[in-house]
């Protein structure tokens, strides 16, 4: 993973037709602190960071109020909020707690997907072969969530998806989007835990569920390790 990965932006045209604006800012600025393109112990201030986004100061106050929550950044005296420490244990853990929450998932849909879904699955993964074949990130970056939620749905795990949904909020998706070498990876995962749903395998699809998650931590770290995060 190159070092140089592109900034999570979005135009504020487009964050203000959005609801929840606070999300939104909270995304962009998890974004920039897991791929280390905000160093610990950065300080955020909310009237550059609102003005840098094209927000007002409120949603930026609110996203920090959630991050601080989340432990991605520290309110600190005289300084406001600054960028909390991130290890390599945390990028392990946050990536180790989504594979379980998939490839539990993964099981229980092995021994009930029927034809259909099969269908919807596949029809799921040539869309994001063809968002990966104009190498347009959002585009790439929405047909892999959209894969995600057709997959997660079939098992009717609901809870655990959403679990495992809030999980991957830590996932920097446009950085692995802008990366040929990740969507082969999530095609080749796609496509081998189609196979064993189709061969009814629950082992074999867990297998295939994690892989992504095993590859996804191993690019974050490499990425992170280039940076001066760790140094």
């Amino acid at each position: 993973m190159a070092s140089d990965s592109p900034s999570y932006t979005a135009s504020s045209a487009s964050l203000r037709r959005r609801p929840q604006l606070s999300e939104e800012v909270a995304s962009i600025l998890r974004h920039k602190i897991m791929t280390a393109e905000l160093l610990p112990g950065t300080p955020i201030r909310m009237d550059e960071t609102a003005v840098e986004i094209g927000v007002s100061v409120t949603p930026v106050r609110e996203a920090l109020l959630t991050l601080r929550g989340e432990g991605m950044v520290d309110s600190a005296p005289h300084r406001g909020y600054v960028v909390a420490e991130l290890s390599r244990t945390d990028v392990e853990d946050i990536f180790w707690l989504q594979g379980q929450a998939a490839t539990r998932i993964a099981r229980r849909t092995a021994a009930m997907i029927d034809d259909d879904s099969l269908a919807d699955l596949a029809a799921a993964n040539d869309a994001l072969r063809a968002a990966a074949a104009t190498g347009d990130v959002t585009a790439i970056s929405a047909a892999e969530f959209d894969f995600h939620r057709a997959h997660n749905r079939i098992s009717g795990s609901n809870k655990l998806a959403w679990f495992l949904l809030s999980a991957t909020r830590y996932t920097p998706h446009q950085m692995y989007a802008a990366d040929p070498a990740w969507a082969a990876v999530a095609l080749d995962s796609h496509q081998q835990l189609i196979d064993a749903y189709r061969a009814r395998d629950p082992k074999a699809a867990a297998t295939a569920a994690a892989i992504q998650f095993t590859d996804g931590a191993t690019r974050l770290l490499a990425h992170l390790s280039s940076t001066d995060l760790w140094r």
